[in-house]
């Protein structure tokens, strides 16, 4: 197992991150449905934890066939998702992943909300976090993939008229009020011999990428969420799911009759009895 604690600062308030990461996730996973990817909310419904009280349970498929590389396909049907259950009890939240034919593989992410800049060494309660284990992201200089690059998303040319905030500057998460953090501790497992170490090290990338982009484009898009109240940020989200479900659904209607074409022959449909 593996296991990194990430830190990613942002120049807003744990209030606003509360309507911020709603819309975010929402927007985000519409934008990165397509070509037969993307997610499916399954369930997305009020939930209550005995020990930390009241929150919201969502359950999603991952479909993410074209974004793994050609050793990692070799494990895989050609249809398959990963299946994210995720409770948010923010400031606090519980997200895991895990692979139906894949027993051995397991995604853990616990998340804590502060207002400070990544200063607290045990924000989780039970045992600090190694040094060596700790990474921050920094939103504004960090690189990410090319193909996520956006100047209206690059947080050095950024202005939100709104608030106020922004472009951000070299040693923005010294001097910037207000300022937020998110803290993730992720670990991740993947027992199969021979492919242990590189998957969770593949999986590790992928995540900091994502951490990345998504927290870059909570900011970036400020200007829209900001002044939302929950019951309209909620009625975004279910908007948003419809029409990424309909994205997802549309996309693998196409990829199945392309594979069962005469060319295709019948090996997808032999995947995706596995799933």
């Amino acid at each position: 197992m593996l296991m990194k604690e990430y830190r990613i600062c942002m120049p807003l308030t744990l209030e606003e991150y509360r309507i911020g990461q709603l819309y975010m996730i929402s927007k985000h996973s519409c934008e990165q449905s397509d070509g037969g990817d993307g997610v499916e909310v399954v369930r997305n419904e009020p939930d209550v934890h005995p020990q930390y009280g009241r929150g919201q349970l969502t359950e999603k498929r991952i479909y993410l066939s074209s974004k793994l590389p050609s050793w990692a396909k070799a494990l895989v049907p050609r249809f398959f998702y990963v299946t994210e259950k995720a409770w948010n009890f923010y400031p606090y939240t519980i997200t895991e992943y895990s692979v139906s034919f894949l027993p051995r593989f397991n995604i853990r992410i616990e998340t804590r909300f502060e207002n400070n800049n990544g200063s607290n060494d045990n924000v989780f309660g039970d045992s600090p976090t190694p040094a060596g284990s700790v990474t921050f992201l920094d939103i504004l200089s960090d690189p990410i993939p090319d193909k996520h690059y956006k100047e209206t998303e690059d947080l050095s040319r950024w202005q939100s008229r709104k608030t106020g905030r922004g472009p951000l500057e070299k040693g923005w998460r010294e001097q910037q009020v207000p300022i937020m953090c998110s803290y993730k501790r992720v670990q991740c497992s993947f027992e199969v011999y021979g492919f242990q170490t590189k998957t969770e090290e593949f999986i590790h990338k992928n995540i900091r990428d994502i951490l990345l982009v998504g927290h870059r484009q909570a900011v970036a898009w400020l200007d829209e969420w900001h002044g939302l109240s929950m019951e309209e940020v909620r009625e975004y989200e279910r908007t948003m799911q419809d029409k990424t479900n309909c994205k997802v659904k549309s996309n693998q209607n196409a990829g199945e009759a392309e594979d069962l074409s005469p060319s295709g022959g019948t090996q997808v449909m032999e995947g995706k009895t596995q799933v």
